[in-house]
């Protein structure tokens, strides 16, 4: 676990600076364009990301089950799924850039600003995705302290073309997306070499590299957790849309608080990946017992760091914002967000840990289900209706996240004791 939160806690900084940086050398138009651009990254990032769980947890589940001859196949299937699936997105996020930018309500003044900066991501779309499926690679492996090791070298070419392009060139938004793909670009060389430097357990050959039999049960493990993920990141699409409305400030002041949020997150989403690939490869080897108690053991850091977490968000979350921007609006904005928000710190924790021993256990499709229950029922009606009301509160927008993940919480005890009783039973 510890890499993993090492190497997202560098991405998360590196996508923070570029909110920084251009929150200090920039301007409010560009600020904003920044926040709703880097949600849109974040959809198809997520959702990559889900995509590529099923490598890491067959990778773990052909260790576990001493089948390393199976991994060469597995991983040429999924370089040419994924190859095609970074040619849709390129098209999408190229051609349809400015209609995104206008689908989210970009305030008026951000819309070509957004535009730009989503078109320029989309640009440099081969690299955000091949760089995924690479640690998904390394972490079925059980190795998560070479992806640390490249998203740190990415960080250091981030911060150093933000302040080279937007302080420096002053290219404001532009200059933040141009940074990102080029450090996204050089993380994936830096990753290639050291995969091939890597003593292998397994061979990967040309015949390898078409649609397999390995690479459809992968697909079928992750395409649950990718439309879920999917759907989970439209509703804070949705949601941004929403804040939007309520005038540049709140959309920057959102933004804002939404790399706070990102940060915050870090220790659950850690606890889940890590839990997938190291519950899959005890589950192939037979020992429940070790892949329980690797839940438990989650939860109980998770909660215990979640409170820590919670106080500095909930008391201090206005110099966590100020960090950002100099604007009192936004500061405040952005803090009025994180009050409602706080809880969520703590259950996630729970509910994050959760769902990587169902994900190492395949059990992806309910993953899915919950996912989609506690977001399409609860988050998003609970946060649309918050912010049609007179004066509406970004507080109490804020405040649907913990809501629905508490719902989330109870139906996956639910669904833990359900299994457990039909293990039982056979």
């Amino acid at each position: 676990m510890i890499p993993i939160l090492g190497a997202l806690v560098l991405q998360a900084a590196y996508g923070a600076v570029d909110l920084l940086v251009v929150g200090r050398f920039g301007t409010t138009s560009g600020l904003s364009a920044v926040s709703t651009g880097s949600q849109v990254l974040n959809l198809v990032t997520f959702v990559i990301t889900q995509f590529a769980m099923g490598i890491t947890v067959l990778i773990a589940r052909y260790i576990g089950e001493k089948r390393t001859q199976s991994i060469g196949a597995l991983i040429g299937g999924s370089v040419v799924v994924f190859a095609v699936m970074s040619a849709v997105l390129f098209v999408i996020m190229i051609v349809f850039s400015r209609p995104i930018a206008v689908l989210m309500q970009a305030p008026e003044e951000a819309v070509s600003l957004t535009s730009v900066y989503v078109k320029i991501c989309g640009s440099g779309i081969f690299f955000i995705v091949a760089y995924n499926v690479l640690s998904a690679i390394f972490r079925g492996l059980g190795d998560s302290k070479s992806p640390l090791i490249f998203v740190a070298v990415a960080c250091v070419i981030n911060i150093a073309g933000d302040l080279i392009l937007v302080a420096g060139f002053h290219m404001d938004a532009a200059g933040a997306a141009i940074a990102t793909v080029a450090a996204q670009a050089v993380s994936v060389v830096f990753a290639l070499w050291m995969l091939m430097k890597k003593k292998l357990p397994f061979k990967i050959t040309k015949a390898d590299f078409k649609v397999n039999s390995h690479c459809k049960r992968a697909l079928k493990i992750g395409l649950p957790l990718a439309l879920q993920e999917c759907l989970t990141q439209i509703s804070f699409l949705a949601l941004c849309a929403f804040v939007n409305r309520l005038g540049l400030e709140a959309s920057s002041g959102y933004g804002v608080a939404c790399k706070i949020v990102n940060f915050a997150m870090l220790i659950p989403s850690s606890l889940m990946q890590s839990m997938a690939s190291f519950v899959s490869q005890n589950v192939g080897a037979g020992n429940e017992k070790r892949a329980k108690n690797a839940m438990f053991t989650g939860i109980g850091v998770g909660v215990l760091i979640g409170m820590v977490v919670f106080a500095i968000v909930l008391l201090k979350g206005d110099l966590l914002t100020g960090i950002f921007t100099t604007d009192a609006d936004v500061i405040q904005k952005g803090y009025d967000y994180l009050k409602g928000f706080a809880l969520e710190t703590i259950v996630t924790a729970i509910l994050f840990s959760m769902i990587g021993y169902f994900n190492g256990h395949d059990q992806t499709m309910w993953v899915m289900a919950q996912g989609l229950i506690q977001t399409l029922l609860v988050r998003l009606p609970l946060a649309y209706y918050m912010s049609i009301q007179p004066n509406a509160s970004l507080t109490n927008i804020g405040f649907a996240a913990p809501v629905a993940t508490i719902f989330g919480i109870v139906l996956n005890i639910g669904f833990f004791v359900w299994m457990n009783k039909a293990r039982k039973c056979i």
